[in-house]
């Protein structure tokens, strides 16, 4: 379940507080009258069930309430109560399935920032993929492949075509765009750097018997990467977050964009170029799924209300 506490002038509290009470998926509702003191107002606290928080949000933003005074949603690791399982079987669906609109939104919108921190990951974690590719290493190869946080971006894009939000789209583009060609070219000095200290050379890169999966462009490319970016927006958008480190393991982006780097320096045009196409398919890829990943889940989600609404009326 999720805990909400309600922020609302004390005009709307009895609309809000009848709101919550009629949602059969609420429950452990209350009412603090005057606690509020920035923005001024009253509380109304509730602990709902996932899958019927889509709604009670829908509710709470069509009163105006996010504009005039707050809602903040955090999750319950354990309730123990009654009221509160009941609340969970009347609720429809299953929790585990429920997507959240709101909450994709804001978690694709705060990881996709082209933040420092962001920056500073990206290049790490090509920095990493290129000395794996180098010494024919898979295991450090792996470990860059879940350092990189570009899984955040491509999700926004996701998200920003299926609900038509371009500064989602723009956001996320923005943190690829140049998030990646600015890890790259640091990767390519640091090439620079191994070539001249004897520790790279192109003879190096002959035999990567263990890694050459970073530069073998070919059908399961786009089928793996297909398959990453549908599993890690369903993780995304229910309660299942733990198994993106999953899809970081399974995608050649960061590995790729380090070895086109590495091989465009040591003259390998060749590796740089598959190296650079295996990163746009991947790329692609996971965007495509995702996207339609939400898109059949927002048509299931406008086909259960309509059937609600036809056996209702």
């Amino acid at each position: 379940m999720l805990h909400l506490r309600v922020i609302c002038p004390p005009a709307r509290t009895a609309a809000v507080r009848d709101l919550l009470l009629d949602q059969p998926g609420a429950t452990h509702v209350t009412v603090l009258p005057g606690v509020a003191v920035r923005p001024p107002g009253d509380v109304v606290e509730a602990d709902v069930a996932r899958e019927a928080t889509d709604d009670v949000l829908a509710a709470l933003t069509a009163l105006g309430v996010d504009h005039d005074g707050g809602i903040t949603l955090e999750a319950i690791d354990t309730t123990l109560s009654d009221a509160a399982d009941a609340a969970e079987e009347e609720a429809p669906g299953d929790g585990g399935d429920a997507v959240i609109w709101d909450e994709v939104v804001a978690r694709t919108g705060e990881e996709s920032r082209l933040s420092i921190s962001y920056q500073v990951f990206l290049t790490i974690a090509c920095l990493l993929a290129a000395i794996g590719a180098i010494t024919d290493s898979p295991v450090t190869v792996v470990g860059a492949m879940v350092l990189g946080p570009e899984f955040g971006p491509l999700a926004a894009v996701a998200v920003g075509l299926v609900l038509r939000r371009g500064d989602l789209v723009r956001r996320g583009g923005l943190a690829l765009g140049i998030g990646f060609p600015a890890a790259m070219l640091v990767t390519a000095g640091a090439a620079l750097l191994f070539d001249a200290m004897g520790l790279l050379s192109t003879s190096t890169l002959d035999a990567l018997d263990q890694v050459d999966f970073i530069y073998d462009v070919g059908p399961f490319s786009l089928i793996v990467a297909l398959l990453a970016g549908a599993a890690g927006m369903l993780a995304l958008s229910s309660a299942k977050s733990a198994s993106l480190v999953g899809v970081f393991i399974s995608v050649t982006t960061v590995p790729a964009a380090a070895f086109a780097s590495v091989a465009l320096v040591e003259g390998r045009y060749v590796e740089a170029g598959r190296s650079a196409l295996q990163l746009l398919v991947n790329l692609a890829g996971i965007v495509i799924a995702a996207a339609v990943v939400l898109m059949l889940a927002r048509r299931s989600r406008h086909r259960w209300d309509r059937g609600r609404r036809l056996s209702a009326g």
